[in-house]
């Protein structure tokens, strides 16, 4: 069956070439011109994915997004956008993005990034449904993830960060092992994504008052565990 996508775009011009290219690569396109429109066409239509502007008319791109996770919708949101700070990349994850690209960007690393998410969305990993480690606890089932009782504010993609990070607990994992388990991808695409969703899983996990947990090991990676007294660890950074 053929995918629909959502392009969400109000500069007429960028809209039509990413409706040429998706078309060109095989998806079916709706359009809509601004915030208020795409999320009605997203309610109705239920697309595969989404192509989301971050600045848009009549109602932002992150509102717009907010609405569309609030009412249940789950399909794979990539938002585009001019705005290429650390900060707001991560008010676009918080606000329920799969993904985030900044203008300008290259055509076929959108299409890249649409098809990972397509794959992993057809290709669940999961056999063990419940992962835990101290009082941090994962339901994948549910989508719920808890550390002292208390629930985590994740949204999917974290999600499935902090299963990859628990089915490794105690271990060191590498970015270039983040990039290929939980993003699917056999290359380093150079952005801070990573970064991006660590930052945001450690505010989540080790908030004020717990145990840290989440660890970055320099020159080497990341660890889900106990901290240890090696000289070349810390759990404040995540470069």
């Amino acid at each position: 069956m053929t995918k629909t996508i959502l392009v969400i775009e109000d500069d007429t011009a960028t809209a039509a070439y990413l409706a040429s290219c998706l078309v060109e690569a095989g998806y079916r396109v709706e359009r809509a011109v601004d915030g208020r429109r795409g999320l009605q066409v997203a309610q109705q239509i239920a697309p595969q994915a989404v192509v989301l502007d971050r600045m848009l008319p009549e109602l932002d791109g992150l509102a717009l997004l907010e609405e569309l996770r609030a009412g249940g919708a789950d399909m794979p949101v990539i938002i585009l956008s001019a705005i290429g700070s650390t900060d707001e990349r991560v008010r676009g994850l918080r606000a329920g993005s799969d993904d985030y690209l900044v203008k300008p960007f290259a055509m076929s690393e959108l299409l890249a990034r649409l098809e990972v998410l397509f794959r992993r969305a057809s290709h669940p990993s999961a056999v063990v449904t419940q992962l835990f480690y101290e009082d941090l606890t994962l339901d994948m089932l549910a989508s719920r993830a808890e550390r002292a009782g208390q629930r985590l504010q994740l949204q999917p993609r974290a999600l499935q960060l902090l299963e990859f990070l628990l089915r490794n607990q105690g271990q060191v994992v590498t970015r270039s092992m983040i990039l290929q388990k939980v993003w699917n991808y056999d290359f380093d695409p150079g952005t801070n994504v990573i970064d991006v969703y660590l930052s945001n899983l450690r505010k989540e996990i080790d908030r004020p008052g717990l145990i840290p947990l989440l660890h970055t090991v320099r020159g080497a990676g990341y660890r889900l565990g106990a901290a240890t007294c090696a000289p070349a660890e810390a759990g404040g950074s995540t470069s």
